[in-house]
């Protein structure tokens, strides 16, 4: 089976995180992906940190199967590389600060009026127009901005998600923004022009909590890890210092637990624990009640108990328990990813299709492909030469 996105080529202005997820999902799927990288350093994701054996583990994460040119869009004959690069896309993403592609001729609405088949996908923080739209926005802002901190968190104190929420979501619609434009054009030919903002995709994500908020006119308060609308639904101590979750869904799964992991099979029909309204109200009760038991397990035997029971539950890992986690070795998930400084372990995609498996590509070092990118575009060496003379290529090669 051909890749998806075989023939599809993806030209990307992109830095940090959003648009670089967007893209390197699409290579994964098959594309051609040819990251524009600044002469002086690239992406400045490169620089995060250095955990990766001197690369940035973000870099790493969000770069493999792409090719990385550098060109200066400061100088003219920079701006007419990219203009050369752009005229062979199927797709253009860029995630610049506000207005600055418009500025460099890259607009969507200026390539879209040269290239009708093009799809531009521009991401930003909040969108164009409106009084937020020439706002900076990272990652930890938007959180804060829609909302998603104050219901993130202990009771005490609000705090961002431990991964770039906003970020990743608005990525992720970035992806299904643009496969849904290739289908597009698929049927009639024209490209069209896709526009992310990470505050709205954002606001997207409070889904529950903003129609909860808008009908009571109460915002959710912070959980932990609980639930304020179910319970029981915590993590639990046991007996060898671990702890586990458990969250049951429906009345039925709470009879089931009662009488099989409890021992106390009287409380599927007492009123005041029968039901998970019920139960919400009384709380601490049923926390108490829960961890009390599961206090005399070790977390293995709890989990064996509930897996007998089919409770939902699971184990609190730390990250690191991730990376030996016998789901994921059984399934076959990981594979070498080539880098500049060898070769690291990487999660296959998690889309996946049967009768081909989709590449992990290798993460390129800073204008890596530049001189293949050039030569492909069909320019001779004098041309070459002259762009270098001109500062345009920077430390390219």
């Amino acid at each position: 089976m051909e890749l998806p996105l075989a023939g599809v080529t993806v030209v990307a202005l992109e830095q940090a995180v959003a648009a670089p997820l967007a893209t390197r999902h699409l290579a994964d799927l098959g594309a051609r992906v040819v990251k524009v990288e600044r002469p002086d350093g690239g992406d400045f994701a490169r620089s995060y940190d250095h955990s990766v054996r001197g690369l940035a583990s973000h870099f790493v994460w969000l770069n493999r199967g792409k090719e990385s040119i550098t060109l200066d869009l400061k100088t003219p004959a920079g701006r007419s590389v990219l203009t050369d690069l752009v005229a062979g896309a199927d797709v253009f993403v860029q995630n610049l600060a506000p207005g600055a592609a418009a500025r460099l001729g890259f607009g969507a609405a200026e390539l879209r009026a040269r290239h009708p088949r093009l799809i531009t996908v521009d991401l930003s923080g909040y969108g164009a127009g409106g009084p937020y739209q020439d706002r900076r926005a990272y990652d930890m802002l938007i959180q804060c901005e829609t909302g998603l901190a104050s219901v993130t968190g202990p009771p005490d104190r609000p705090a961002k998600t431990g991964v770039p929420a906003s970020d990743i979501a608005a990525g992720m619609y970035a992806l299904s923004g643009t496969l849904a434009a290739l289908v597009g054009r698929a049927r009639t030919g024209e490209g069209s022009a896709v526009e992310i903002a990470m505050f709205e995709a954002t606001a997207e994500w409070l889904g529950h909590q903003l129609h909860h908020t808008q009908a009571t006119g109460r915002s959710p308060g912070r959980a932990g890890l609980s639930h304020p609308a179910i319970a029981p639904y915590d993590a639990y101590p046991t007996a060898d210092g671990q702890e586990v979750l458990i969250g049951i869904q429906n009345d039925r799964e709470w009879a089931r637990f009662a009488a099989g992991f409890l021992d106390r099979p009287e409380l599927a029909d007492d009123p005041a624990w029968a039901t998970n309204v019920a139960r919400v109200r009384r709380r601490r009760l049923v926390d108490a009640l829960v961890g009390g038991r599961t206090a005399t397990m070790t977390a293995a035997e709890a989990i064996r108990r509930l897996d007998g029971l089919a409770i939902a539950c699971a184990r609190l890992n730390q990250v690191g328990d991730l990376l030996d986690h016998p789901q994921l070795a059984a399934r076959d998930r990981w594979r070498p990813v080539a880098t500049p400084v060898g070769e690291v372990r990487g999660l296959l995609p998690p889309f996946g299709f049967a009768g081909v498996e989709l590449p992990m590509g290798p993460v390129p070092a800073l204008g890596e492909h530049t001189g293949a990118v050039l030569d492909g575009l069909g320019y001779p060496p004098a041309r070459v030469a002259a762009l270098r003379a001109a500062g345009a290529l920077g430390l390219a090669e």
